[in-house]
């Protein structure tokens, strides 16, 4: 079974830059504030349907207390000047016997390399393990590229769209793509 709770690996982005897929630490609390920093008001907007000037201590504490076994973190770091930085997350939260929600970020300067679609990769094959069957997403309408990025990925999916938001569930009760 894989380890989500040390899991690590090294890919290469499209435009070359190695980047490290890991799963969140307990003490990655300052790195994701930094991270969230970064970030555009509208991307945030996005993810959480809601604007929002920092993480709260409920973030933290999901931060610290991750179990990786209802709820998965994973993160995408880089170096920058020696230092590791988050320039993507992504984590999904069991929500029935064998359905999860997911979500992900990705940082504007790193928008267009693959790497919400890797993400969704790597999460997938961890919840498989675990007995999760399916992924379901809530997306604003206007969120094409993370619309794409579900079409993309390989499993079946099936959306319908309601109050300008749709509602994404991808099967991933057949192998996991790439």
């Amino acid at each position: 079974m894989i380890d989500a709770h040390s899991y690590c690996v090294r890919e290469v982005l499209r435009n070359g830059m190695e980047v490290c897929i890991r799963a969140l630490h307990p003490d990655d609390g300052e790195r994701m504030a930094e991270a969230f920093r970064n970030l555009e008001p509208e991307s945030v907007y996005t993810r959480f349907f809601s604007f929002k000037d920092g993480l709260s201590e409920a973030d933290y504490r999901l931060i610290r207390e991750m179990d990786f076994d209802n709820r998965v973190a994973l993160i995408v770091t880089h170096r920058v000047d020696g230092r590791e930085v988050v320039i993507a997350s992504s984590s999904y939260a069991r929500c029935g016997a064998d359905v999860a929600e997911v979500a992900f970020i990705v940082e504007e300067d790193f928008h267009g390399l693959g790497i919400a679609r890797r993400l969704l990769a790597h999460l997938g094959r961890i919840a498989r393990e675990r007995g999760i069957s399916r992924f379901i997403a809530e997306v604003l309408v206007a969120n094409a590229p993370m619309l794409k990025v579900f079409s993309a990925v390989g499993w079946p999916i099936q959306k319908r769209t309601a109050d300008g938001t749709v509602h994404v569930t991808l099967s991933l009760t057949e192998a996991p793509p790439g």
